[in-house]
């Protein structure tokens, strides 16, 4: 496959979000260490604009989201959080649920690297990802009540999808933190590894299905499963079994086959 790569990067009154691709893999990281990577409004806006771009794109293979430092990413700034009214945070929700919901939906695989806190809107963000992975010196948590709020990026949706309820509302109405070694137990995460390695295995996790997953296979698969999961069973199966069949028309199911026959290895094009 041909290797591309370019470099942009966002920065509104020093909160920035870097954005850099290589060889069909795209990468994503907060870049406000000085504040734990704390979602500001631009932020928000600068994250809509990557994945509005990542949507679509038959060329990329896979996204690594990870933030710059020590920490993922702290949650919502509260200094803006404590300037809104309510018309303002119903639209501050909105924005971050809309945000999340397509990363979701990107139809590309989004990974994210995790390392010390995942809180808050940065727990949230993480949810939205394909797949989870963490130092194991990072943490989950949804400590909104403690403000006098709730979480509102869609948390009180898909934590409890990932871990259980009982679990999701102890993070929720205790402010019990996950752990990264609980995370992996409950199935939140995928893999744990010593600290400061997430970014690097996220890469490798995203370079292994750039390199050897069919990519429409990849986009079907997800398909599947995150528009499977908000449908009854009955309507999923129907879901699946249609996707499944439209990938006969395709030159990259008739290529994974016949390489199997023939014992090599495919050489998928996306189409």
């Amino acid at each position: 496959m041909k290797t591309t790569s370019f470099y942009l990067r966002f920065t509104i009154h020093s909160m920035s979000v870097d954005y850099e691709e290589r060889g069909g893999v795209a990468f994503v990281r907060l870049n406000r260490p000085e504040r734990r990577n704390a979602l500001t409004f631009a932020m928000l806006d600068q994250l809509a604009q990557v994945f509005a771009s990542v949507r679509g794109r038959r060329d990329l293979r896979a996204v690594v989201v990870a933030g710059a430092g020590p920490h993922f990413c702290a949650g919502s700034d509260i200094a803006e959080l404590q300037t809104l009214d309510a018309e303002g945070a119903r639209s501050r929700s909105v924005r971050g649920q809309s945000l999340c919901d397509a990363i979701e939906s990107c139809g590309v695989p989004v990974i994210a690297a995790i390392g010390g806190a995942a809180a808050g809107g940065g727990c949230e963000l993480a949810l939205a990802c394909h797949l989870r992975i963490a130092d194991e010196d990072a943490f989950f948590s949804l400590p909104e009540t403690v403000l006098g709020l709730i979480p509102a990026y869609g948390g009180t949706r898909r934590l409890p999808r990932a871990t259980g309820h009982a679990a999701a509302l102890s993070a929720m109405l205790a402010n019990d933190r996950i752990t990264a070694r609980d995370a992996l137990r409950l199935g939140l995460v995928n893999l744990v590894v010593p600290a400061g390695e997430a970014p690097a295995k996220a890469k490798e996790l995203a370079r292994r299905i750039a390199d050897e997953a069919a990519p429409l296979a990849v986009r079907a698969c997800l398909e599947a499963v995150t528009r499977g999961a908000q449908l009854p069973l009955a309507d999923g199966l129907a879901l699946e079994t249609e996707l499944f069949a439209g990938l006969f028309a395709t030159e990259d199911a008739r290529e994974g086959t016949r390489a199997f026959l023939e014992k090599r290895r495919p050489v998928f094009k996306g189409n």
